[in-house]
């Protein structure tokens, strides 16, 4: 197997787990007998831990080996899958969230979505970079997608959320074999090593810049990460497990076919512009998702969102492996990475002190969709003219 379908097998495998987790992951820790509060607290704890461990992992990856540290995620995110499932002893949740890896959101969390996004630049030519993104993006959002499905309906089945958090620990046994065979063409060259601060020389100044504006943007989605999200949806119309793993399924699959026509649309109009003027629209639709009358109109809302809202992804990307140095890149996704998981720990907290007031269980929408939008505001106003070398060529 090449190293690109190699590493499309094991997004999609990662993301078919966190999709999983993502759906049943809240709804778990409320039968443990935590608070939504207490549960905010968790999942903050849990993403800011799996910052300062993607820090490390990433910036240093290019010296240390792609390989190793991708087959080092692959044990934490095993072992963290495992230990929430055999306990439920707050303060060794905590401790396990903290230091493995575990996806609240059905998001990448971890350190494997910056050092496969460099492999990936390292083994094809910057002309197939962004399709070949979007096609990483579509695998993992149908693979979130199923994952979605399969958690809601397992726990459904078993009466028993576990089932999910012993599958969660089982494919992240799965990834650190399968990482065993990538190939030394996935690893940046000796000599082209060396970059300063945190792996990063001439481009620090844009990928600091860039990391602020990815961490209001993720701060933002954070009220609304699809676990709370399909919490909304449980406590606001009485959905059954099974019935949000469908929801989420058809959300998931929406996000991923969108991501091809990103691409297009980024050839022909440049990244920045397909980032900021396909994620407008979305946030404007996830204001409205928690005014809809029922349960059918919210799902239409929410489908429409998600139809459009993914377009960024691997826009933003590619934009970023496009503008830093090939010795740069895992150090560089790394840190916009780890800013992105940054802005969305801090969040849950304030999610959950909001879900705690029945009256307040809307206010995530409203906030994170503000938010959003003066994102999109600020990145078109400071980027829109720093283009890549293969747009100011064409």
């Amino acid at each position: 197997m090449s190293d690109r379908n190699l590493l499309l097998f094991t997004r999609s495998w990662r993301l078919f787990a966190y999709g999983a987790l993502a759906v049943v992951l809240v709804l778990y820790l409320t039968e443990l007998g935590f608070t939504t509060s207490q549960i905010g607290l968790l999942l903050t704890l849990t993403l800011l831990g799996d910052t300062v461990v993607s820090l490390l992992l990433t910036t240093h990856a290019d010296r240390v080996g792609r390989r190793r540290i991708l087959i080092l995620g692959a044990v934490l995110m095993s072992l963290a899958g495992l230990v929430f499932a055999l306990t439920s002893n707050f303060v060794v949740l905590v401790l396990t969230g903290t230091l493995g890896v575990i996806s609240p959101s059905g998001n990448e969390v971890g350190p494997f979505l910056p050092i496969e996004q460099a492999a990936l630049s390292q083994v094809v030519p910057p002309a197939s970079r962004t399709s070949v993104f979007a096609w990483y993006t579509l695998a993992g959002a149908l693979a979130t997608a199923v994952g979605s499905l399969t958690g809601g309906s397992l726990s459904e089945a078993f009466h028993n959320y576990r089932i999910v958090l012993l599958l969660y620990a089982a494919v992240g046994l799965l990834l650190a074999i399968c990482f065993t065979q990538l190939s030394p063409r996935a690893e940046v060259s000796r000599v082209e090593r060396g970059a300063s601060w945190l792996g990063i020389g001439a481009s620090k100044a844009i990928v600091l810049r860039l990391a602020g504006l990815f961490a209001l943007d993720a701060f933002a989605g954070g009220f609304v990460v699809q676990s709370f999200a399909a919490y909304w949806f449980y406590l606001r119309f009485g959905v059954s497990p099974a019935t949000l793993g469908a929801i989420f399924f058809g959300a998931n699959v929406l996000a991923g076919i969108s991501a091809l026509l990103a691409a297009r649309l980024a050839a022909r109009f440049g990244l920045v512009r397909t980032m900021v003027f396909t994620h407008l629209p979305s946030n404007v639709l996830l204001i409205l998702v928690p005014l809809m009358p029922t349960l059918s109109l919210a799902v239409a809302v929410l489908f429409l969102r998600f139809s459009i809202s993914q377009m960024d992804v691997p826009t933003r990307q590619s934009y970023v492996m496009a503008v830093v140095g090939p010795e740069e890149r895992s150090a560089a996704a790394g840190v916009t990475g780890v800013a992105r998981t940054t802005g969305a720990a801090i969040a849950p907290v304030f999610a959950g002190l909001l879900f705690a007031r029945p009256a307040l269980i809307s206010m995530p929408f409203f906030i994170a969709g503000a938010l959003k939008i003066v994102y999109d505001l600020l990145l078109y106003r400071g980027f829109v003219k720093v283009r890549p070398a293969e747009e100011t060529a064409s």
